[in-house]
């Protein structure tokens, strides 16, 4: 077994675990609002960052691309307008794609 199997199998393990760790939290933890509150914006704070990082790098290096940014930037209005998830990533799509063919990138 390489050392790459062996990471992935750890990693599934962790994940694993920790799923198995959040389910059996007792609920008089998670009665009290300040952890409540705590857990409905963690995950909404690593997507956000997942998706500045994603939107301007590229490798290791800072690519602040126009057409991703423009894709970004319709994203966000579709957003503002309370379209539905599905219209937000085909509208950023069909922008970045549409500047990229245009040559804009």
């Amino acid at each position: 077994m390489t050392g790459t199997w062996i990471a992935v199998l750890v990693t599934a393990a962790g994940c694993y675990a920790l799923k198995l760790a959040g389910l059996t939290v007792p609920p008089r933890l998670l009665a009290s609002p300040r952890v409540r509150r705590f857990a409905e914006l963690v995950p909404v704070a690593l997507l956000a960052a997942l998706a500045a990082v994603q939107s301007a790098t590229s490798g290791h290096a800072l690519d602040l691309d126009p057409a991703r940014l423009a894709g970004m930037g319709t994203a966000l209005a579709a957003l503002i307008l309370r379209a539905p998830f599905l219209v937000v990533i085909l509208a950023a799509a069909a922008t970045a794609a549409v500047l990229r063919a245009a040559g804009v990138a």
